[in-house]
């Protein structure tokens, strides 16, 4: 029997995508980015914990541990750092670049999700990952032209959409996992 709290991360992803997405339309062209770093921060340290565990355990099946501990990790340091940008008032255009870095690390994990037929619905999960993926590939222009509130709503859809997606997953997957688990327990010496 495997490890399986990915239903907590995706829930983790629902809430740290809709974060962005409200931050892109209410919070990154103000003065004072302290109220922002709990959040972020919050959803960036769960990544980052359970993407390392995923990666240096390996406690799912086959190549899952690379596709969800590599997007967790890279999600999670970009969130984490944002955080303490946002909390010591630091610029974020260093994020910026690097988000955009692991954006498009994870629109190549989309696409090889969908290529390889992983997960129980790989389409859903390639385009989550691919969504997810443009709002990090967005974010250095999201930063630069923050004064456009047209372009940042433009922008929030698609962590919106990405949200989504992962929302009908997740939570769907805890539904699942409460029955398919039910009859489960650790093994005993």
């Amino acid at each position: 029997m495997f490890i399986d709290y990915l239903a907590m991360l995706l829930i983790n992803l629902v809430a740290a995508l809709s974060l962005v997405a409200i931050y892109l339309v209410f919070g990154i062209d103000k003065p004072d980015q302290r109220r922002w770093a709990p959040g972020f921060g919050l959803a960036g340290l769960v990544f980052f914990v359970a993407g390392f565990h995923l990666l240096f355990n390996w406690p799912l099946p086959s190549s899952y541990n690379i596709a969800f501990g590599s997007g967790a990790v890279l999600f999670g340091t970009v969130l984490f750092g944002a955080a303490v940008a946002q909390a010591f008032g630091w610029d974020l255009v260093s994020m910026a670049i690097y988000a955009t870095f692991a954006g498009l690390a994870a629109i190549d994990l989309g696409i090889r999700i969908i290529t390889l037929g992983m997960t129980q619905q790989p389409l859903l999960a390639g385009v989550g990952y691919i969504l997810a993926g443009l709002t990090g590939a967005f974010a250095l222009p999201a930063w630069w032209l923050r004064r456009q509130l047209w372009l940042r709503v433009l922008l929030a859809v698609i962590p919106t959409a990405a949200a989504v997606i992962f929302a009908i997953t997740g939570y769907g997957a805890f539904w699942e996992h409460l029955s398919s688990f039910a009859g489960w327990a650790p093994p005993t010496p």
